[in-house]
């Protein structure tokens, strides 16, 4: 939730950008390094979903796009599998100089080779994460089967992946077929989790079955069920970001870390091409707030007037069902049901020669229990004077100022 654009340099000088994301109300007990798929970039959607899962969990998390893919610099045609390696190698250093050396790498689809490779190489690495990946770098050549001719002939080709234009050299399959992957898992002696969709049409399932058989134990295989290999499902996801952050805890170290008071604070972060999903962090609690489809949303949480709405609603009862208590009331149940709208009021418009439409939340309160009606008049009295029934109808103040 506290989300950090960084940059640094590759082996041969070029400036990679990632963003880093830290938990809202710790230090990060572990960092992670995450390594997307091939021609994806850090800001694909399933990528953004598993970081914050991990975040929500404490972890520390770098995603950065490979050299010459997104905000990158580089050409990606002079790149190969062994450049991805050397990247993660890259981004490890970074982490480590800037803020702790990654302790679990997480790779998607290639950038899962990617990181199965680099993994030997980093020495504070303590687990594997892998996502819908190939046992075999070759596996990469039969999605540019059409184009292989030209690249052997012609020394590269210009390929269409997912949509997007890239070019392909023919050092770049070369350096593929050079690679073991099996051979290199066998050799590895750190815990790996491999998750892969039954139904992935991009990498099929033997590939995690060559991945587990080759693998020493500790290892773990989780089903994605019915996701597809992007995992463009957000549930996909999330899901898939959950079974990381539990399953790693029982490899990482988990150091006494500093926590930060947001017992009272409300936390929101909105990359730009969210629209308006937002990932908010309440007090020790997180959830989502966004818009309707009908106005651009996805849907994915309640609107913020709904989540003001929410507050009132939760004070109301709160405040009702203590104050039945503290009287000995017999009380069973208060059921509040608040709207908001844009109300007429003929007392503003007079007062200020408007229009008269004021912020209005209509409360219905229903009281189960043995009560007279002297006792729900006053209990109605008392809805009135809840706390946050008391900010919304008395001068507040917003001060706001930018934070570095």
């Amino acid at each position: 939730m506290n989300l950090q654009k960084v940059t640094f340099k590759n082996k041969d000088g070029d400036t990679l950008v990632g963003r880093v994301e830290l938990p809202a109300d710790q230090e990060p007990h572990n960092f992670a390094l995450f390594a997307h798929c091939f021609s994806c970039n850090k800001n694909l959607l399933a990528v953004k979903n598993i970081v914050r899962a991990l975040t929500a969990q404490g972890f520390g998390v770098l995603r950065f796009d490979f050299t010459g893919l997104g905000e990158s610099e580089g050409d990606f045609s002079d790149t190969n599998l062994s450049g991805n390696v050397e990247d993660l190698l890259s981004a490890a250093t970074f982490l480590k100089e800037k803020h702790k050396a990654p302790s679990l790498i997480i790779g998607h689809s290639l950038g899962g080779v990617a990181a199965l490779m680099a993994a030997k190489k980093i020495a504070s690495v303590k687990g594997i994460a892998t996502i819908g990946t190939p046992s075999n770098a070759e596996h990469v050549k039969g999605l540019l089967k059409n184009d292989i001719d030209e690249i052997e002939e012609t020394g590269k080709a210009c390929v269409n992946l997912g949509g997007r234009d890239f070019t392909i050299k023919k050092q770049f399959l070369e350096d593929l077929e050079n690679q073991s992957l099996l051979h290199l898992v066998k050799e590895l002696r750190l815990p790996i989790l491999l998750l892969h969709s039954p139904l992935d049409t991009t990498v099929g399932i033997d590939h995690a079955e060559a991945l587990y058989k080759a693998a020493h134990h500790p290892k773990s295989f989780v089903s994605l069920d019915d996701a597809d290999h992007l995992l463009m499902e957000k549930m996909d996801s999330d899901y898939a970001g959950g079974v990381i952050a539990a399953w790693s805890k029982k490899y990482m170290d988990n150091p006494a870390v500093s926590v930060l008071d947001t017992s009272h604070q409300v936390v929101g972060s909105l990359d730009a091409d969210d629209l308006f999903t937002t990932k908010m962090k309440v007090g020790s609690h997180y959830l989502t707030a966004d818009e309707p489809v009908s106005v651009g949303g996805q849907n994915f949480g309640p609107a913020p007037h709904e989540l003001v709405a929410a507050g009132l609603t939760a004070c109301t009862v709160m405040t009702i069902q203590m104050y039945a208590k503290r009287k000995g009331w017999n009380l069973d149940n208060a059921e509040v049901h608040t709207t908001y709208s844009k109300s007429a009021s003929e007392e503003a418009s007079n007062e200020n020669g408007m229009d008269g439409q004021i912020d209005t939340f209509k409360r219905d309160i229903k009281l189960t229990g043995e009560l007279d009606e002297k006792q729900k008049k006053r209990i109605l009295e008392i809805a009135n004077k809840c706390p946050v029934h008391k900010t919304l109808t008395s001068p507040t103040q917003i001060v706001s100022r930018l934070m570095d």
